[in-house]
């Protein structure tokens, strides 16, 4: 090899390799990234569990006779106070059997007075040995008779009376009418399947949901017994379909001692004045319950990223990137995790875009 072929061989090589350097260089150019620096604050956590409403009573009203309705005095939605007539059934069967069963007691009466006048009659024969001792005790027998007569008679009297008081229909408690399902004339009885209508006692609520078996084994282990675990939970808010939570707070009233095995969950019910008859029984809604966390750690979650269900977060140690897993709960915002491992207050991380950072990258701030 000559001295010109060599020359040009070198210029090559350092050519080559002085491109080597400055790719190397460009790799290793720092990335611009917005940081946050880990704080500890203290912070409220709304923990929420789907929830059913119920009226504090509901109770189905069914007709105890049969019959044709000849009338309905309400209607759906109506506020009704106890005691209120809601329908009435057709009742002229009723007086007339009313009218029989109280003839039938005049008759028995009749009988009872007729049979006590002949039993006392042959009493009085046979103290002078003028009748015999079985004169007497068929007179004394038919007495008895006559007063059995006269006891059944009273008691069918009594119960046509009752029939015909069923036909009128009467609110059992003060609360709101539901739907109707039967209509003047049509052919009502005890044997509806769905009754004529349910009427909810609504001034206060019955609002049913579940918690997870280890949430209420830690108030459990807090507090010693459910009545006291119950006694020291915070007041309730209640978050309406519509997105608005409710103005009356509520209290958890019982929990049940009963794990779901299919669920592993416990039921609760809370109770909820209802003045103004905003809740509805049947409705829906979601329970939520705040806890007070201190010294918590609170990111947003755009400064996170996710990986087969883990979540992580990119630090910056000593200038370069580095991936690691925490472990976090949702925020109430629903923007945020509340941190509750792998994360230290004082710990500077990747505030957005995390998951485009790659490992060992320098990280400098904008």
């Amino acid at each position: 090899m000559n001295i010109k072929e060599l020359t040009i061989l070198t210029s090559i090589l350092f050519v080559m390799i002085s491109c080597h350097n400055k790719e190397q260089e460009g790799q290793s150019e720092p990335e611009r990234h917005e940081l946050l620096t880990v704080t500890a604050q203290d912070y409220t956590l709304n923990a929420e569990y789907p929830a059913s409403i119920q009226g504090n009573q509901d109770i189905k009203i069914f007709p105890r006779v049969e019959g044709h309705l000849t009338d309905v005095y309400v209607k759906e939605g109506e506020r009704v106070r106890e005691g209120q007539l809601l329908f009435r059934i057709y009742d002229a069967a009723y007086r007339a059997a009313v009218e029989s069963a109280n003839a039938n007691v005049q008759i028995m009466t009749a009988e009872l007075n007729k049979a006590k006048i002949e039993f006392e009659g042959k009493k009085a024969l046979h103290e002078n040995t003028f009748l015999s001792d079985y004169g007497l005790e068929i007179a004394e027998r038919d007495y008895s008779i006559a007063q059995a007569n006269l006891a059944a008679a009273k008691a069918a009297f009594a119960s046509a009376r009752n029939d015909l008081s069923y036909t009128e229909i009467r609110s059992p408690s003060d609360g709101v009418v539901g739907r109707i399902f039967y209509r003047k004339g049509d052919l009502v009885g005890p044997s509806l399947q769905d009754g004529l209508t349910v009427v909810t006692d609504n001034r206060q609520m019955r609002v049913y949901f579940s918690m997870t078996e280890s949430v209420v084994m830690q108030y459990l282990s807090e507090h010693k017994s459910l009545e006291e675990a119950m006694k020291q939970m915070p007041e309730l808010r209640l978050q309406l379909p519509n997105g608005i939570t409710y103005e009356q707070t509520g209290r958890v009233e019982s929990i049940s001692g009963v794990v779901d095995e299919r669920t592993g969950a416990v039921s609760v019910c809370a109770r909820f004045d209802n003045p103004d008859g905003l809740l509805l029984s049947g409705g829906t809604g979601k329970i939520v319950i705040p806890t007070e966390l201190h010294n918590a750690i609170v990111i947003p979650q755009e400064a996170t990223y996710d990986i087969q269900d883990k979540v992580y977060v990119v630090k910056v140690v000593d200038g370069k990137a580095v991936a690691s897993m925490i472990q976090v709960e949702s925020a109430t915002d629903g923007k945020s995790y509340v941190v509750t491992g792998g994360l230290k207050a004082g710990e500077v991380i990747v505030a957005k875009g995390a998951g485009f950072v790659k490992e060992g990258t320098r990280i400098v701030k904008p």
